[in-house]
């Protein structure tokens, strides 16, 4: 440093990473100070000027060197474990400043030498007793991978076993493949056959093993419970999602649009995906982008950016911190709250900037084989580049990372979606949502998903002419997991017969979003449909 910059330091006053210290009077003190800087995101300690004035009293020749060897005495005796310090001086008139250096540490928890751990709270300093941040602190400097932990007295048979052949489908589909195991065969085909067939000898347990979604112990991990759980609330009661559609722009109001009861939000992380998706197309506009009467209306916020959002959110959230992810739509903005700040270090620049550092890797690594994913890099910039409205807050009091998405409040929707609620829970009354009933009057009408498509589909044979409407992407997703016909019109609230099947399964067989599970009998009475996967 500088004098130049010391004085410009100086006349900024402390902060959360500038301490200063007109003498170094109390070891104890300065061992909790150097402490609160390696646990947080480092900083520099500056000997030789008031911490309540900003005045500069200069150190003398002997001085600095008595605060030189001191610094680094209690680096290592009262600092657990010890840090390393870069040290240096800084003339000023009259005499020398002497400045520590402290990184972030990349051993955290680190504590005093009486077992007290320090993070920094502004410019000031405060303890850290709540478990959940001090495993947060480990999680980041990868002492502790929270998604990897084993999960008591879960079994493999608390596990969905079609969500688990759909995962080993995607992430083995060429082995499986090359082994002729596909359509009808795989369908019909049982978990340890499918896993034998990948792996030869594997059953379930021996193949989730070497996945190592199961430990050497017998246990199932955290990352398992979210991905493939029956019920992962009954194991993580914590990981769920709770949406709520606001009347008007304040979080404390009482009137609602739309209130998903907090079971809607639960099971594995594609359920959740699933209904957070299913959300925000029932409570977002659909506005029409051209001017062709015909022409399709697409979500007023791009389907692709909150499918990114939403999968960020699922996935690089915190498990240490026992919170739900929060998503909010008000009239001028949606908000998407998850548990725990960026994770090691990374700041709003830095991941405006493109930087991705995955909190979660093994989940992360995992869950790109059952929810959808573009690619790799960063979600968040994939998602920017579909709308530029975002804006973020890394808020460190609350432990969580807030995506907000302004909304054109003057909007009109070419639909009546703003009013399937609009008679809605003025008392606080909570929205069934059952997505059957969404769609109730789509078959009487012969309305093709919502729009009007009907002229526009016959000749649209491929993606790259075909453009799905916010209807049809909510089946393709809910395909993820093999879907009967009828679950599918169930779903889109139109009955079960043939004209129906043509009409909504089809049109995306043909336009190469869905496939049969058993193509070469087309009529199976175990038919089934699923997203196609690329090759």
């Amino acid at each position: 440093m500088t004098t130049e910059d010391i004085l410009k330091i100086k006349d900024h006053g402390e902060m959360s990473t500038v301490q200063f210290k007109e003498r170094l009077m109390n070891n104890y003190d300065i061992g909790c100070e150097l402490v609160a800087f390696s646990n947080s995101h480092g900083g520099n300690l500056i000997v030789g000027i008031n911490d309540e004035t900003g005045k500069i009293n200069p150190l003398s020749y002997s001085e600095v060197q008595e605060v030189t060897n001191l610094l680094g005495n209690i680096a290592s005796e009262n600092v657990v474990p010890n840090i390393l310090l870069s040290i240096e001086t800084v003339s000023v008139e009259d005499g020398t400043l002497v400045i520590a250096t402290i990184k972030e540490g990349l051993n955290k928890p680190y504590h005093d030498n009486k077992g007290i751990v320090w993070v920094k709270n502004g410019a000031d300093k405060r303890k850290v007793f709540d478990n959940a941040e001090l495993a947060e602190m480990m999680a980041d400097c990868g002492n502790f991978m929270p998604d990897e932990a084993a999960v008591n007295n879960a079994t493999v048979d608390d596990l969905d076993e079609n969500t688990i052949k759909t995962f080993l489908n995607n992430k083995f589909g060429t082995v499986l493949q090359k082994k002729g195991l596909t359509g009808d065969k795989f369908e019909q085909a049982t978990l340890d056959d499918v896993c034998g067939t990948i792996a030869q000898g594997h059953d379930k347990l021996k193949l989730l093993g070497n996945l190592h979604f199961i430990l050497p112990n017998g246990k199932l991990t955290v990352a398992a419970i979210l991905l493939f759980a029956k019920y992962t609330q009954r194991w993580l009661p914590v990981m769920t999602a709770k949406c709520i559609s606001f009347v008007g722009n304040f979080i404390g109001g009482t009137q609602f649009r739309d209130k998903v009861n907090d079971t809607d939000m639960e099971g594995n992380l594609l359920h959740q995906f699933e209904t957070i998706m299913s959300f925000f197309t029932r409570n977002l506009k659909t506005v029409q982008v051209k001017k062709e009467f015909n022409s399709q209306g697409q979500l007023e916020i791009p389907y692709t950016c909150l499918v990114e959002l939403v999968v960020n959110a699922l996935v690089h959230r915190s498990l240490n911190w026992k919170a739900p992810i929060r998503i909010f739509i008000f009239d001028d903005r949606v908000e998407i709250h998850s548990p725990g700040t960026l994770p090691n270090g990374l700041s709003v620049d830095d991941i405006v900037a493109g930087t991705s550092m995955p909190r979660n890797n093994f989940l992360f690594a995992n869950a790109i084989y059952l929810l959808p994913y573009t690619g790799a890099g960063s979600g968040i910039q994939r998602a920017m580049s579909e709308d530029n409205r975002l804006s973020f807050s890394n808020n460190e009091a609350l432990h969580e990372f807030v995506i907000t998405i302004a909304r054109d409040v003057n909007t009109k929707s070419d639909t009546n979606s703003d009013t399937l609620s609009s008679d809605l829970d003025t008392k606080g009354q909570d929205l069934d949502t059952n997505s059957d009933t969404l769609s109730s009057d789509l078959d009487t009408k012969g309305q093709d998903l919502g729009t009007s498509s009907d002229t526009l589909l016959p000749d649209l044979d491929t993606k790259q002419h075909f453009k799905l409407n916010n209807r049809q992407k909510d089946v393709v997703n809910y395909c993820n997991i093999p879907r009967s016909s009828r679950e599918i019109l169930e779903r889109i609230g139109v009955t079960n017969h043939t004209k129906n099947r043509e009409k909504y399964i089809n049109v995306l067989i043909d336009a190469g979003y869905l496939e049969m599970t058993n193509p070469e009998n087309p009529n199976a009475s175990n038919q089934k449909y699923r997203r196609k996967i690329k090759k």
